[in-house]
């Protein structure tokens, strides 16, 4: 092998290794992608302190927020969970099958429906609290002392934040700018065939007419 062929493979194992660092800095420098990743280390956590089996860390939510909300309709168990509307439906469904929630009809809005947790739901509750505490101090524990309450205090920022984008007119105003973005520039209107045939043809008759006037201008007058 000569010197320019190890030169050019040096060169190109140089440029990867630096494409492959700009890239791993991307992601390191991404809010999303590392709230992702500290989003699963923190269900890994729930999971292992709550055990095999055990009801999911958003079933323990629902459980938690309708304790704090008694009689809750599924709009404010949205909001104090984050969980989807239709995410939160089907788990509601799902817990009022297995005994632990119960579905009442709302005293504030007659036309809503509301829930509240069983006897079975609430005994549910009252043993996770402890294992949700404990996963939760497994993941605070990672971070320098001095700063877990600006971490606690950035994720409300964000979380409540969200909230806001998601109420109905923060969605309006965002489905407006977005319909506007998207909204295709207005077409030229082609002229109709009879308008560009009548165009056409008052063209050629000014173009004959102004021809038959310059050759009556370039020919002799008759003498008299």
């Amino acid at each position: 092998m000569d010197g320019a062929t190890v030169s050019v493979r040096v060169g190109a194992t140089m440029a990867k290794t630096k494409h492959d660092k700009k890239a791993v800095g991307a992601l390191e420098r991404s809010p999303g992608h590392l709230l992702h990743r500290a989003l699963q280390l923190a269900l890994d956590f729930y999971v292992a302190e709550a055990g095999a089996g055990a009801a999911t860390q958003r079933q323990y939510a629902v459980l938690a927020a309708a304790s704090e909300h008694e009689g809750a309709t599924q709009t404010v168990l949205v909001k104090a969970t984050g969980i989807d509307r239709s995410t939160l439906a089907d788990l509601a469904a799902r817990m009022i099958a297995k005994g632990l929630l119960e579905r009442e009809r709302s005293s504030i809005d007659a036309r809503a429906n509301a829930v509240r947790l069983t006897d079975e739901g609430r005994a549910l509750l009252d043993a996770l609290r402890p294992k949700a505490a404990d996963a939760d101090a497994r993941l605070l524990a990672l971070l320098p002392s001095g700063k877990r309450d600006a971490f606690i205090a950035a994720l409300r920022i964000l979380a409540e934040a969200g909230e806001a984008e998601g109420a109905p007119e923060g969605r309006a105003a965002k489905k407006k700018a977005k319909d506007k973005a998207e909204k295709p520039p207005k077409a030229v209107k082609a002229p109709k065939p009879e308008k560009a045939e009548k165009a056409e043809k008052a063209e050629k008759a000014e173009k004959k007419k102004k021809k038959k006037a310059g050759k009556a201008k370039a020919e002799p007058g008759v003498a008299g």
